[in-house]
Formats: C-alpha cells, structure tokens, sequence
C-alpha cells in the first residue's frame, strides 16, 4: 500500500487527464447498496459483471439532480476507509423507464435475486446512459479516496476534497475466499462468484449441506467429478432444485450452501458415498430434513 495523501487528491488525478472541474460538471458517488446481499456482492460485480454493476448505478430515482446536471461520474463504492474507485463514466443523457419495463431487463433481474428493491415503484426510474472511460482505469479497485463528512452517498467534485488515501497494490475487489468451514453462500451468491472463488470450488469435492431457511429443513449432498462443488452446485443455481424431488416447489432464494467435509480429490465415489450417508444418520436429514434416501 502506498500512502500517497500529503500528494494527491481526485481533482488532481482528473486535471492529468484533461478533465478540469472549472469546466466539467463531475459528479462523485460512492455506492453502498441497503441490501445486505447486494452489498456483499457489489465488488464482485464492479470486479467481474460490469454491465450488472452498471444496470445498478444507471437507475436512480426521477429526482436525481445531481447525475441529471452531471458531464462525468466518478463511480465508487463504499469501502471501511473512505470509497474505493470503480470507473469513471461519461454522462450521455438519460430517459424516463417504468418499473414493468425496468423489471423485465436481465441485469436488473439478477440485482433483484441480490435484494434490489425500490421505495415507490409506482414513480418509475430516471435511467442514465453511462459510458465507461478508459480515465484511471488501471486503478480500478485499487485507489482509495477519502470521503467527505456527511450522510450523502452524491457529490460534485466541485465545492469538496477527495483526499488519495493510498493506492493498493493489489485490487480490493479480489476478496480473499473463506476456508471451506467458513463458507455459505446463498443461492443468488452462486450466480455470482469471483473467478478465484469459482477456480477454487472446481478443486473442492466433498460432502455439501443446503438449508432452507423457510422452514430450517436441511439437504445433504455429495461433489465430485470434473468441476466437484462448482458444478453441483451451478446444477442448483440454474434449476434452483438441482433434480432433488423434495426441493423441488421450494423457492431456492431461502437456500445457504455451505461445506460439511472436503475429501481427497483422488477419494473413490463409493467411498464418498458412505460418508456422505454419515451425514446423512448424523443430521437426521432423511427422517426430518430434505433426503428421500
């Protein structure tokens, strides 16, 4: 990490770049979505689903003022220390959109899954034609600017300071994946993982358990094969039920997805079978939870 605040601030790196704030209406915004899914998942996204992180910030509420007057977006998201840079994105206009139109758009059907909601549907959304620069782009996930006191997640560059906390050596957006004892993910989650995670899950076989938050009914499950527990599991993402007859009707957004037991990779099916029959007696999943056998 490289402390570069006695140097720099935003408006500085931008004048490098041509865009002075004497002459460019520069809007700031730091992204914390009230969802705590969402939030949990908003790197990711700004990491490796960029038109969904985008389909995110470009719907803002008819009365946005400050996007509407903006020439630039400086786009962020919230970070323990301040807001950690995302992109910087050329304002083209913007258009009114109804929520039944907003609703059926893909992207925004994944940021639903995540917990996207909105206060008064009936208004409809201003929907902001963004365009990603290529300004700054090689520290993205890794600049780190303080934010100004206040509870507003909006500014104009104009009228405050955007300290350069420090710049990262390595992308924050790159999270450390959890031990396996330490990992649950939620069904929607799934759908959504860093490529790290998605490598690591493809090495990781072994004995899975899917709760049901509804009713607190569990399921046990092996993993093996060429992609081990990221293809068992991208079974259930995509079907929601994953060709089990009793989650079959259940509404798979209540689903954690956690690890029970890594085996060996080169562990014969017959004898990952009996272990995960051993869960099985051990979490009563046949008798009280969600295995038929």
């Amino acid at each position: 990490m490289s402390d570069v605040r006695t140097i720099l601030d935003l408006s500085q790196l931008l004048a490098f770049e041509g865009i002075q704030r004497s002459t460019r209406r520069v809007a700031v915004a730091r992204h914390v979505p009230s969802a705590p899914k969402l939030q949990k998942a908003l790197p990711w996204l700004a990491a490796e689903k960029h038109e969904i992180y985008n389909a995110y910030q470009r719907a803002q509420k008819p009365g946005a003022t400050v996007f509407r007057n903006a020439d630039y977006l400086v786009s962020c998201i919230g970070h323990p220390k301040g807001a950690l840079f995302i992109g910087i994105y050329k304002v083209a206009g913007h258009r009114a959109m109804s929520f039944g139109e907003y609703w059926e758009m893909p992207c925004n059907e994944e940021l639903q899954k995540l917990g996207m909601t909105w206060e008064r549907e009936a208004d409809g959304v201003a929907w902001f034609d963004l365009e990603l620069q290529d300004i700054l782009r090689q520290w993205k996930g890794k600049l780190l600017l303080a934010w100004p006191p206040g509870r507003r997640w909006d500014r104009w560059l104009d009228g405050a300071q955007f300290a350069v906390e420090a710049i990262l050596e390595d992308s924050a957006l790159d999270r450390d994946m959890p031990s396996w004892d330490r990992l649950i993910l939620s069904w929607a989650e799934l759908q959504n993982l860093p490529r790290r995670w998605i490598d690591t899950l493809t090495q990781w076989r072994g004995i899975y358990f899917i709760h049901d938050a509804a009713d607190k009914k569990g399921y046990v499950g092996s993993a093996y094969g060429n992609e081990n527990i990221y293809g068992r599991w991208m079974n259930y993402a995509a079907s929601g039920d994953g060709g089990n007859k009793l989650l079959r009707g259940r509404d798979p957004s209540g689903f954690r997805f956690s690890i029970l037991q890594r085996v060996s990779p080169d562990m014969g099916v017959e004898d990952i079978t009996v272990i995960e029959s051993s869960w099985k007696d051990r979490l009563q999943t046949k008798e009280f939870g969600l295995n038929l056998n």
